[in-house]
């Protein structure tokens, strides 16, 4: 029997059908039907995976070209991390796109199963989880000792309106590629719901943190709590909301916190492979382990998230 209440996930105004959108099921399982499409989803990642490296290559070739002809500036500057920031952002409409194109879904479908952005999931998980991720975050950079380097006010002020305005569009991209779109691929891939859903966290997660370029145990464990709970949330809760909200937290607070301590951000990124963990890294995934285990706890009942079998459109 259709269960008659969705947690605070997906509230009963929410629930509106989206054409096109099969009823009654789980986020990661919209794409699947007896086709399995694996051919088409293997183009869809290789479309997205080459979107995600032509979009940053642009942008940070106009953002070099600009700091070396008008700024006389070289190295890792504000602009070139707004530069990256920005064409991890364009993922969100490029990720719309391709699952429109490749499987007819409507684009707002990528935001939830209510079939749109749930504005009041958003907020109450930056009210209820936000400050908890932030004090974590704040602990984990209190006992990890890193390089400094001097920043001029102008460049720190320009790395904080950038972490304000790009840095969570950006993370909102990677969970809209990666948690939206690639997570439907793969979760479409097998015949059960719940083998999607082990299957589609377990690719996502595992590639995406490979992707980052780091084999230290501590960093790549980092990653693999991150992305892992970001997957398993957006399973439970049906949407991408809550795992953009912890997204975004977590890059923006860690921007600030290495502005603020004046840490070497270009050092850090540029030698991510060769950087050296602590037990420290994987303080904030103790807090997104407690997170992750808190949605599952509301979810208990209800289960994960599904579309709505009511039809109004």
């Amino acid at each position: 029997m259709r269960r008659k209440r969705e947690s605070w996930f997906l509230e009963p105004d929410e629930m509106v059908r989206t054409p096109r959108v099969p009823a009654d099921l789980e986020y990661h399982r919209v794409y699947a039907d007896e086709n399995r499409k694996i051919v088409r989803g293997i183009v869809a990642i290789i479309l997205l995976f080459a979107g995600l490296v032509l979009f940053a290559q642009v942008c940070l070739a106009v953002a070099s070209a600009i700091d070396t002809q008008l700024l006389g500036r070289t190295g890792f500057t504000p602009l070139m991390h707004a530069a990256g920031a920005l064409s991890l952002a364009l993922l969100i409409p490029y990720s719309m796109l391709l699952q429109r194109w490749l499987y007819g879904v409507p684009a707002r479908s990528l935001h939830s199963v209510a079939g749109r952005f749930r504005f009041g999931v958003f907020g109450r998980a930056l009210i209820v989880f936000g400050p908890l991720l932030l004090i974590v975050m704040s602990v984990g950079f209190l006992l990890t000792p890193g390089d400094t380097v001097p920043w001029s006010t102008a460049d720190l002020v320009a790395f904080f309106i950038i972490g304000m305005t790009l840095t969570p569009l950006a993370a909102a991209g990677e969970e809209y590629g990666l948690r939206g779109l690639m997570f439907r691929v793969v979760g479409s891939w097998t015949r059960e719901s719940l083998s999607g859903a082990m299957l589609g966290i377990g690719i996502t997660t595992v590639l995406f943190s490979f992707f980052h370029g780091t084999l230290d145990p501590y960093i790549l464990g980092s990653y693999l709590v991150l992305f892992g709970a970001m997957a398993t949330i957006t399973w439970r809760t049906g949407g991408l909301e809550v795992a953009v909200v912890l997204h975004a937290v977590y890059n923006v607070s860690a921007l600030v916190l290495a502005t603020t301590l004046h840490l070497d951000l270009g050092g850090d990124l540029s030698s991510r492979g060769e950087i050296a963990g602590t037990p420290a890294n994987l303080v904030p995934s103790a807090g997104l382990v407690v997170i992750t285990a808190i949605v599952w706890w509301t979810t208990r009942k209800s289960g994960p998230a599904r579309t709505p079998a009511n039809s109004s459109a």
